[in-house]
């Protein structure tokens, strides 16, 4: 699992590089934020105070990684941090909608309905950075969306919830929301040595816009009771921070199958946990909606085909130099397999966010990246 090194510069975290020691921390993540909506509930907290001291709680121990990021890798360019300012504006919205959510149908289905996400993010990447979603993509957002559906209660009486419809596109809402935060911290946050930085950036931001938002709404309470302020501490260090990091550090080293296996756990976990811990209850059509979730999360995040990833990799196979070589433009050259294993090199041209004027190659990928909800 992640580990701490020794540097010249202090403690700072080191993530797991092959594949099979990135699956526990991978696990611990998912697990951390499966309980990030029953400790929600457990509060008592309003939406907006919830919202506000999950990132405010977590704000110390993400700005001292983060001081030990820039310390160890230099500062960050001034384009990276403005968009990871941007993507917190989305995940101000995106908390303010889950927790209202979470009011109103419950916290296991509240995880459910956000979820949704994971088979929007390549929609909207299709939208605005033009990269085609799959088939599988478009298979499975029907079945998720049939499931939103059920689970909103509308086509039975005595469903789960205070309200159930509403809190349907209050989670539904949440979702689109968190694909905007995804996709903006992805761009501003490319560099996996540096996990802290852009989140601590992301959380500042939403953390002042929660505030804002809480008193328009007038439900913030800017100095939470005992015990209420434990478990939204709780929240913070284990969801925000721990679980977070976790994930968004290991998820990238995972295969795409592997991955969508985990993507479930977070749902599945926290509907079982409302469950046993607060006697949460859905209907059948409900939980029925839940497997429809779940289903098209698996079909839309499942593993290319072989066939695919060969055809893709000889079309855009390009020539790599040597392991450390550094031509005349400065550019630094790492080669790698072929996602199909079968020889040669694949190398695609990134910009290194920890300096704008020079190139570095990382191997291409076959899938997007998907992040916690």
């Amino acid at each position: 699992m992640a580990a701490m090194s020794s540097s010249a510069t202090g403690w700072v975290f080191r993530w797991p590089s092959v594949r099979r020691d990135a699956r526990t921390p991978a696990v611990l993540g998912a697990i951390a934020i499966a309980f990030s909506s029953i400790l929600v509930r457990l509060s008592h907290a309003s939406p907006s105070t919830a919202a506000i001291f999950r990132c405010a709680y977590a704000l110390p121990v993400l700005g001292l990684l983060a001081w030990r990021e820039d310390r160890r890798l230099g500062p960050r360019a001034r384009r990276d941090r403005g968009v990871a300012i941007a993507a917190g504006v989305f995940f101000a919205i995106d908390l303010m909608l889950w927790h209202h959510s979470i009011g109103d149908v419950g916290a296991g289905l509240a995880t459910v309905l956000a979820n949704v996400q994971v088979a929007l993010v390549p929609l909207v990447a299709w939208a605005v950075m033009s990269e085609r979603p799959g088939r599988r993509v478009l298979a499975g957002l029907p079945l998720a969306l049939l499931g939103v559906l059920l689970i909103s209660g509308v086509l039975e009486h005595g469903a789960y919830g205070r309200d159930p419809a509403r809190g349907a596109a209050f989670g539904l809402g949440a979702g689109v929301a968190y694909v905007g935060f995804l996709l903006l911290l992805r761009r501003g946050g490319s560099d996996l040595r540096r996990l802290a930085g852009p989140l601590f950036d992301a959380t500042a931001t939403a953390a002042v816009l929660c505030v804002l938002a809480g008193l328009v709404i007038g439900d913030a309470r800017l100095v939470p009771s005992w015990p209420s302020a434990g478990w939204l501490i709780t929240l913070a260090l284990s969801s925000q921070v721990l679980g977070w990091l976790l994930i968004a550090g290991s998820l990238p080293r995972l295969p795409a199958a592997l991955t969508s296996l985990l993507l479930t756990i977070q749902p599945v976990g926290s509907v079982a946990l409302a469950g046993v811990i607060l006697g949460e209850s859905p209907s059948g059509l409900q939980l029925l909606g839940v497997t429809a979730v779940l289903g098209g999360l698996l079909v839309a995040t499942g593993p290319v085909p072989a066939g695919v990833i060969k055809g893709r990799v000889a079309r855009h196979r390009v020539y790599c130099p040597p392991a450390g070589h550094q031509d005349s433009g400065g550019s630094l050259h790492t080669p790698s397999r072929t996602p199909s294993g079968q020889g040669g090199s694949l190398c695609t041209p990134n910009r290194a966010p920890s300096d704008r004027s020079k190139a570095h190659y990382t191997p291409a990928r076959s899938r997007s990246d998907q992040g916690p909800s």
